[in-house]
This record gives C-alpha cells, sequence and structure tokens, in this order.
C-alpha cells in the first residue's frame, strides 16, 4: 500500500499510547490521520513492559490520569471489539521502613481523596491476601483491589485495529527522519516520503527526545533501561502484583501461571540499550526469594530489557510544545502503557477542542523550564 502524502495528524509511534491517541482521533472524527512506527507496532517500551496498571501514586495528576485510564479499560474490550484479559487481581505495595509507611500513608490520603478505593491493610488481611509473602521485612502494606494487569500486545493492536476500521493508516518499518517546521508544522520526512501535515503528535515514550532533536529541541525525557525476567507457569499462588520499595522491585504472576519481575537502574547512563545481564538474574532472583520464598526453585524462562521514558519528576508531559504551533507531546513517562487509555482520549481530545477529563494543563513541557515541577513519590 503507498503511503499517504498527506494527513491532518500524523502519530509517531506504535505503541500502546501512540496507538491509542490515533484510535482516539479517529472517534472523535478526525480523518486522515496517520500513525508511523519505525518497527513493528509494541516492539518498544509497549511490549516490554511488566504490563501492570496501578493507580496507587504520589501526586494528584499521576492519579487522576490513571484512574481515567482504569475507568476507561472497564468497559474497553467491548468498545474495541477484543479481548484485552483485563484482569482486576489488585496491587499490593509494601513499605519496608517507617518512613516508606508514612510516604504511603500519604498516598493513600490523597487516593482516598480523589475517589480511589486504596487502603491500608492489616498484617492478617495481608497474609490472607498473599500467604506466601515474607513478612519479616514487612512494615506496611498498602493495596487496590481496582489495580490489575493487562495485555499490552492484544491492548495495543486492539487499539491499532480498531483505529484502521475508523480510516486510520497504520505505516510499520517507516522510520521519521525529520520533522519540517516553517512558523509551525508542516510536514514529516519518513523513510518511506514526506507526509504534509500541521500536526504531529510524539507518542515514541523512550525515544521521545530523539524525535524532539530533529526540531533542535532538548526534551528532558530520558530512556532509563529495566531489566524483567519470566518465569515457568506455577499453580497460582500470588493474586496481586507486589511492590517493594525496598527491593525497587515489582512481581507478579500473569495468567499463564509463570511470575513475572523486574527492576531498573536510575543511575545508570540514559540510552536505548535491550542488552540484559546475568548480575539482573541473580539480583532479581535474590529480591524475589527474600519477598517469596516460595520462588526458590523456580525456573527462569527467558529475560529482556525494555525502557521508562522517564522525565525529571516522573509524571507525564502532555500537549503542545509552546513556540511549536503543531507539534504535540504524549509522553507517559515511565508508565505508558498503563496510562495510555487516558492519554490518548485526553490528546486527542486536546486536538479536537473538546473538554479533557485529565490535567493536561498541569502536565506541559514549560514546567521544567519554570521550575514547577510535580515530583512523583511513588516510581518503582
Amino acid at each position: 500500500m503507498t503511503m499517504r502524502n498527506s494527513a491532518n495528524v500524523v502519530v509517531i509511534g506504535g505503541g500502546s499510547i501512540g496507538c491509542s491517541v490515533a484510535y482516539n482521533l479517529a472517534k472523535f472524527g478526525v480523518e486522515d490521520v496517520v500513525l508511523l512506527e519505525k518497527d513493528s507496532l509494541a516492539s518498544g517500551a509497549t511490549g516490554r513492559c511488566a504490563a501492570g496498571v496501578r493507580q496507587q501514586w504520589g501526586t494528584e495528576e499521576n492519579c487522576l490520569v490513571a484512574k481515567r485510564s482504569i475507568e476507561l479499560l472497564t468497559t474497553l474490550s467491548d468498545e474495541l471489539n477484543a479481548e484485552l484479559d483485563f484482569r482486576q487481581s489488585g496491587y499490593m505495595l509494601v513499605a519496608s521502613t517507617p518512613e516508606e509507611t508514612d510516604q504511603l500513608e500519604e498516598n493513600m490520603k490523597l487516593q482516598n481523596k480523589l475517589g480511589i478505593p486504596s487502603e491500608k491493610l492489616s498484617l492478617r488481611e495481608a497474609e490472607e491476601l498473599v500467604p506466601y509473602l515474607n513478612f519479616s521485612e514487612v512494615e506496611g502494606i498498602f493495596f487496590c483491589e481496582e489495580d490489575g494487569h493487562l495485555d499490552p500486545f492484544k491492548t495495543t493492536f486492539a487499539y491499532a485495529r480498531a483505529a484502521e476500521r475508523l480510516g486510520v493508516e497504520i505505516n510499520i518499518n517507516t522510520g521519521v527522519l525529520d520533522i519540517v517546521f516553517d512558523d509551525g508544522v508542516k510536514g514529516v520526512i519518513t523513510t518511506e516520503g514526506k507526509i504534509s501535515t500541521n500536526l504531529v503528535v510524539n507518542a515514541t515514550g523512550p525515544s521521545t527526545k530523539y524525535i524532539g532533536n530533529s526540531l533542535n529541541l532538548a526534551h528532558p525525557v530520558e530512556p532509563e533501561r529495566h531489566q524483567i525476567l519470566i518465569t515457568e507457569p506455577l499453580e497460582r499462588v500470588l493474586g496481586p502484583m507486589i511492590i517493594s520499595f525496598q527491593h525497587n522491585s515489582y512481581i507478579q504472576q500473569v495468567p499463564h501461571g509463570g511470575f513475572i519481575m523486574g527492576y531498573g537502574n536510575p543511575n545508570e547512563p540514559h540510552y536505548i540499550n535491550y542488552k540484559h545481564s546475568w548480575r539482573f538474574l541473580e539480583n532479581m532472583a535474590q529480591k524475589a526469594v527474600q519477598q517469596l520464598p516460595v520462588l526458590k526453585d523456580v525456573r527462569v524462562v527467558r529475560q529482556w530489557a525494555g525502557h521508562y521514558g522517564i522525565s525529571p519528576d516522573g509524571q507525564p508531559v502532555l500537549g503542545e510544545v509552546p513556540g511549536y504551533a503543531g507539534y504535540i507531546l504524549a509522553c507517559g513517562c515511565g508508565k505508558g502503557f498503563m496510562l495510555a487509555p487516558a492519554i490518548g482520549e485526553g490528546v486527542a481530545k486536546l486536538i479536537t477542542g473538546e473538554s479533557v477529563s485529565i490535567p493536561i494543563d498541569k502536565m506541559g513541557i514549560e514546567r521544567f523550564e519554570s521550575g514547577d515541577l510535580i515530583t512523583e513519590p511513588a516510581v518503582v
């Protein structure tokens, strides 16, 4: 199929956010939308993530975006006419020090104020929910039953197929070489030719700053590598996702029975790096067995690496870049997959002039220049 040479909107990035943006644009009546992906759909951060979705954050902005995403996910399978394997088995946040407990209690108060049903569990309640957890290092436990797990491939492809049914053109294996700008966006130069357009959405996650370079913009969104492994399947022994702030790790048992787990090192140099190491394998195994001793003899099937596209304050970066008319950012900043439903809807509504249900106005890139950061205290 020959690629269109003009479009009303070009969305760059074929991950969960890019496909959500493209679908929502078409849903709200925008015609001639083109999505560009340099590889295949969900081949970057989305397809390499741990696939958890949670609302238990520490800033109002992240809580509201996550809450809207969960609301949308409850009916998304029907809307997209696809089974997404959305499983609301909960998230359990584990604190191991009084300081961590105090922070999570403050977070919970904010969440409850915003209508998120998180709660602090007693030791007995936690043991009933996750009997195999090692409670010797636990200081406080927080839980939200609405959080859970979602298949990232099924979700991304469901957005893409629904977008195509509404007329969106999706071009995979099509890299972006340059954005043409002359007192506003004029087009995009790709490996397959030029597309004339007055509006571009950068939804490339960890690659955000590389796309920005084409406009001589230094976007403060860095690729932070996270390594992940998955084990052989076991009988179900774990319901919720376990997040440990002491270990800076996450562990969950996915629908087929395997345990997926990982962590990132924020002190590593920031660049796209898909390598994974024996050191991670050893360290993650130690973290996992310390938290869930039942995993001691479980065999690892494979491991891989992916990236958070992380901002200095751990918040999404959304909206038009000041001084660059027609150039819009849609970055989840490490939480792209779990926030994709709300970000896609919000950015599409921003473009079409509809009332936006998430606080995009507080998530603009200009906050990094003004110093008005909204630091997220619950990033793992």
